[in-house]
């Protein structure tokens, strides 16, 4: 999440208390909580809307850390017993993996005072509680190509739209959107990537374009393809082609149809110190009001259904996981992905060797 940011007003102090979250009580000297994000301009939005606006309202000292989802190093603190981190914001599938790994504490949401619900299937993990909602979609520049692609089955019709394409170098999303363009519905295409015919399906799909696609690895490199004339069309991450139409002054448009959402989790290690404290904290960042705010600042979705009415009007348009959006998006199946990226990078890889 390394966009630019937009400016607003922190939190209001009376998120807390106007939602249904643990009581707060006065902090004793010296209670504090070690909280590590992504760093960047995603790490400075959470700062902004909850990290700052939840130490003053509780007395609860905040020290950050960043990390770059390395699980190695949760689990070397958990098996060591050396657990010097409180909440843990990770990605969904390294979320889901942690858990598995028995590295996470078990979210009690009766403890944490969240209405569970209201995250949505999302929330099926034990082991963490959703805090924001990104999308993988595809984007074209709407003054280069007027009459841009209009559903994801676009990206592989390179008689009506000749030129490159950029995707990222990974299995997810190519081989779901491959799918999804071969007459799979949305919602079927992880049980058809599930089996062998289903993931040669797949592959047959890409094997149309690969020689039209240049392949980028790092989120910055999307919008830079695009904004160079190299791609006509480009999957990219929501947030930076938002904040690259802003600064560039160009025309970005994003394609919602089949964008492949996924989730961010709040998350304790196992043995986190100040277990207490953390439940405090994920209650408030949870909160309506705490996820609402979030979206001032980068332009990812609310986790936390009940915040999206007060999400404000003007940022609507960018968010991934508005009703209509949410109804045609490719909703990432973590458990899948985590059982199966092995073999599917491995076959990927030797795919893109060919």
């Amino acid at each position: 999440m390394k966009t630019r940011l937009m400016i607003t007003s922190a939190l209001s102090l009376t998120g807390l208390a106007a939602s249904a979250l643990l009581p707060v009580k006065p902090a004793l000297a010296g209670d504090q909580l070690t909280i590590v994000s992504w760093g960047g301009a995603g790490q400075t939005a959470w700062r902004k809307a909850v990290f700052e606006p939840f130490a003053k309202a509780t007395g609860i000292k905040i020290t950050e850390g960043e990390y770059s989802g390395e699980i190695a190093k949760v689990r070397a603190m958990v098996e060591s017993k050396t657990v010097s981190w409180d909440v843990v914001d990770a990605a969904g599938s390294g979320a889901w993996l942690m858990c598995a790994q028995g590295l996470l504490e078990t979210i009690d949401w009766n403890k944490l005072g969240l209405d569970r619900a209201k995250f949505g299937a999302e929330s099926k993990l034990d082991c963490g509680v959703p805090n924001v909602v990104s999308a993988t979609i595809l984007t074209y520049d709407k003054g280069k190509l007027p009459n841009g692609p209009k559903t994801i089955a676009d990206l592989f019709d390179t008689k009506k739209f000749p030129g490159k394409r950029g995707l990222v170098k990974n299995f997810s999303p190519n081989l779901e959107w491959a799918l999804i363009a071969d007459g799979v519905p949305t919602k079927d295409v992880y049980k058809v990537l599930n089996t062998p015919d289903g993931v040669d399906r797949a592959f047959k799909k890409l094997d149309r374009i690969k020689k039209d696609v240049i392949w980028w690895t790092a989120g910055a490199q999307a919008p830079q393809l695009l904004a160079d004339g190299q791609v006509v069309m480009t999957a990219a991450y929501n947030g930076r082609i938002t904040d690259a139409a802003k600064d560039s002054g160009k025309h970005f448009e994003i394609l919602w149809d089949a964008a492949q959402v996924g989730w961010g989790y709040w998350t304790i290690p196992k043995g986190s110190p100040h277990l207490d404290d953390a439940y405090k904290f994920i209650a408030f960042a949870g909160s309506p009001q705490g996820q609402a705010d979030f979206t001032r600042y980068m332009p990812y979705g609310p986790a936390n259904k009940d915040a999206m009415a007060l999400v404000d009007p003007t940022v609507l348009p960018n968010l991934p996981n508005t009703p209509e959006r949410d109804a045609i998006a490719l909703h990432a199946d973590y458990p899948f992905l985590m059982e199966r990226a092995d073999e599917l990078r491995q076959r990927f890889t030797a795919w893109l060797a060919k």
